[in-house]
């Protein structure tokens, strides 16, 4: 028998748990970069799941592994020392605490702003004084590569659904003024989990990201569910190899929903750590958000009410986590 002490239980009390599902998720959508149906194959799971892993990606295992390497190493430091970097406001060091409306998670992260105004020496040092600059130097490199593949998916998708130009998309995140986000997530181990009335503990909570798109990797840890279409969670093999891509609520308006914005969530393991890595890639503050009138059939209505995506960020930002944000922006939720 297991016996929480006091403070493992006042951690744990404010973070929601969920019954355990042994649903393993089968048909995730493989995409192969390198071959010719590839833009096909992703506009497909994009309608149907929101959701689909690449391969092919051309990334280094190498650099991947150096990098969970350091990020560990900042995570397991001490705790002082980890809080240098915090609290975030929004970037920086957050411990349990997921934005500013009271939710929790267990889980403690790094969030990074990707905009190249802002990314130098000076700045890593004033928001991350805890931080290496080797680590740094491996977030700006991770970025940038991250960056381009995604740009490179949604140029795919911008030619697969005929909306032109074929940048019409991928510009948003190239622009200097992208407001893009990268974020290292750490889940430490919680063998105190097993007495918990059999419950999972929820890591990070169910939500769909605002942004146009996110770019997912992780190490060999299980945790990551997605929502199917009936409502079902189902748990996401791990695969330290591959990038996993989520359609996000931008996505899903400029598609007028046509793409699926995945509701997902990750649950805390009990005895192994979990290491992730999300860039988000996000349109410029100012970049109106409504649907491509190249998509529109004769006829059809728009969706949702156009918005520029400060707006919504505004809006996301003051919800809870689980929160159906785009509900506010939909045509019928105006009358």
């Amino acid at each position: 028998m297991v016996v929480l002490s006091q403070p493992i239980l006042d951690s744990l009390s404010h973070i929601k748990t969920c019954r355990p599902t042994c649903n393993i998720f089968t048909e995730i959508p493989i995409i192969d970069l390198s071959v010719p149906n590839a833009k096909t194959l992703i506009v497909e799971a994009c309608k149907e799941f929101g959701f689909f892993k690449v391969i092919n990606h051309n990334i280094r295992m190498e650099f991947l592994s150096k990098l969970e390497t350091e990020a560990l190493t900042f995570f397991n430091s001490a705790q002082q020392e980890k809080d240098k970097s915090g609290p975030p406001n929004p970037f920086g060091y957050g411990n349990k605490k997921i934005g500013p409306n009271g939710d929790m998670g267990w889980v403690e992260y790094l969030l990074f702003c990707t905009n190249t105004q802002l990314i130098s020496q000076n700045y890593s040092k004033a928001i991350f004084p805890g931080l290496s600059q080797t680590l740094w130097g491996l977030v700006n490199e991770y970025v940038s590569a991250i960056r381009n593949m995604t740009c490179e998916v949604l140029e795919m998708i911008a030619e697969e659904i005929e909306i032109w130009p074929r940048d019409a998309l991928s510009r948003m995140i190239r622009d200097e003024k992208s407001d893009s986000c990268f974020r290292l997530n750490h889940y430490p181990p919680c063998p105190e989990l097993q007495p918990l009335s059999g419950r999972n503990l929820i890591g990070f909570g169910e939500h769909t990201d605002p942004q146009i798109m996110s770019v997912l990797r992780s190490n060999n840890t299980s945790g990551l569910q997605i929502c199917l279409k009936n409502g079902t969670w189902v748990s996401v093999p791990s695969d330290h190899t591959s990038f996993f891509f989520n359609v996000g609520d931008s996505l899903q308006v400029m598609t007028n929903g046509r793409f699926r914005s995945v509701k997902h969530r990750v649950l805390a393991e009990g005895l192994k750590s979990r290491v992730s890595m999300i860039y988000f890639g996000g349109p410029p503050l100012s970049e109106k958000m409504k649907p491509f009138s190249q998509l529109m059939e004769e006829g059809e209505e728009n969706l949702y009410k156009e918005f520029t995506w400060c707006e919504y960020k505004n809006s996301a930002y003051k919800s809870r986590l689980g929160d159906n944000r785009l509900a506010l922006f939909e045509i019928s939720a105006a009358h």
